[in-house]
């Protein structure tokens, strides 16, 4: 079973095609699962420095997923939802938190009984609040390359990460 591995990037429009992969095998996941799931959705934290190119991965499974309007970084709202579609997602940028706390307050817990996505940049600003995801996806900037592009690397954390892992297809 295979719970790591990396995809190089060149460009903006590979991060976003990654993205829609992505949500391809969000849809078959989600599909798969009986409807008696203890956690009826699936969690992945996206990590990477400023610029790395969380929001444009998030903008390729968003859109992915059937949406068809701008998607904004979520840095000033804290969540952007997109509850509309068949999977709704929930994407969150915690760059801006000053309290782990803070997503007690704005009602974090609600979101993780929906049978939905819930993308977050920048999870380490709610450490000791959030458990664990079901998959830790790390953008950097790729200097091996040349001009520089990025690299997507994908960890399962759970069963559900892997299981989720299998059904992607790049």
């Amino acid at each position: 079973m295979t719970d790591l591995f990396e995809v190089s990037l060149p460009d903006a429009d590979a991060t976003v095609a990654l993205g829609t992969a992505v949500a391809n095998a969000v849809k078959l996941l989600i599909e798969s699962e009986p409807s008696n799931t203890q956690t009826p959705g699936i969690v992945f934290f996206l990590q990477g420095t400023l610029g790395a190119g969380k929001t444009t991965f998030s903008r390729g499974v968003i859109r992915g997923l059937g949406h068809t309007g701008a998607v904004k970084s979520p840095t000033y709202t804290l969540v952007e939802p997109y509850d509309t579609l068949q999977i709704p997602v929930f994407h969150f940028d915690l760059y801006r938190l000053s309290d782990p706390e803070e997503l007690e307050f704005m009602g974090f817990r609600d979101y993780l009984d929906q049978a939905a996505l819930l993308l977050i940049e920048w999870p380490s600003k709610g450490r000791g609040f959030l458990s664990e995801p079901d998959l830790m996806i790390n953008l950097n900037v790729d200097d091996a390359v040349s001009p520089p592009g990025r690299a997507a690397t994908f960890e399962a954390k759970t069963t559900k990460g892997q299981l989720f892992l299998e059904k992607l297809k790049i």
